[in-house]
């Protein structure tokens, strides 16, 4: 009875997208199976083994019911270190996110406004409508599993997909019998709801990530990484922001106020 709650609300972010369809999931009661854990442990071997990871990431969709397209700069290190930073084709970047155990600064260099000491999910709330702390961002564009508690249920459709239910559903796929499991989708539930498809692996992790909201309007991304390093230490200055002198302070309520998820 959970999961099929849990797969109703599945359906619901299915319909969320404001442009091109998202991966067709199955759907129905499935057969019980008890293999779940192996094959997520399978599934999730190659982005476990990932420690830093910097890339370059291309953004379209929208957000706030906003058109956006970009790319972003970013850095990640465990256990809770992220560089985001939105370059512009000329001049300032629109903005600078570093954090570092829980200690986000946000810089808008343009507006010479900066959010000192802030949450670093917060901040990313604020941006772009994806509350996220560096471990689950890292855990979003790999691919990856933070569940770590047993799978509560597990469902197989066919050879080729495996549902795994818990505090969140995960979706399994094979493209054949000989093939390595993936995971290609995973659902979380609940007021704030969100989806993420994955797609183009290579060696294992994705290079094109979907994040869909169940929250009309709020946020439909797609996320396509490219100049990928993994597992390359980077120093603990990559994730601090210089701050000019001059620069004024920006709350987060304006900041929320200003940004695109208030318009």
């Amino acid at each position: 009875m959970r999961l099929g709650r849990a797969l109703a609300c599945a359906a619901s972010l299915c319909v969320a997208s404001c442009g091109v369809p998202l991966m067709k999931l199955p759907a129905g009661p499935g057969t019980p199976v008890a293999d779940g854990s192996a094959l997520l442990e399978q599934a999730t071997a190659a982005c476990r083994r990932v420690s830093t990871l910097s890339a370059e990431v291309g953004v379209s969709g929208s957000v706030g019911g906003h058109r956006v397209r970009g790319r972003l700069l970013i850095g990640l290190a465990e256990p809770a270190s992220l560089y985001v930073e939105a370059p512009a084709p000329f001049g300032a970047p629109a903005f600078i996110i570093g954090a570092s155990n829980g200690d986000a600064t946000l810089l808008l260099p343009r507006d010479r406004r900066v959010l000192e000491h802030g949450k670093p999910e917060e901040l990313l709330d604020a941006i772009a409508g994806v509350p996220l702390d560096p471990a689950a961002l890292k855990s979003t564009l790999t691919g990856c599993d933070r569940d770590t508690g047993a799978p509560a249920d597990v469902r197989a459709f066919g050879d080729g997909w495996r549902i795994v239910g818990g505090d969140r559903l995960r979706y399994l796929r094979r493209e054949r019998p000989s093939a390595p499991w993936q995971l290609v989708s995973v659902v979380i539930g609940g007021n704030g709801g969100w989806r993420a498809d994955y797609l183009d692996f290579v060696d294992g992790l994705p290079r094109l990530v979907r994040l869909v909201s169940s929250e009309a309007r709020r946020f439909d991304l797609r996320l396509a990484l490219s100049q990928v390093d993994l597992n390359v230490e980077l120093e603990p200055s990559t994730f601090r922001v210089s701050v000019p002198p001059g620069t004024a302070l920006i709350t987060l309520d304006e900041l929320r106020a200003t940004g695109p998820l208030s318009r």
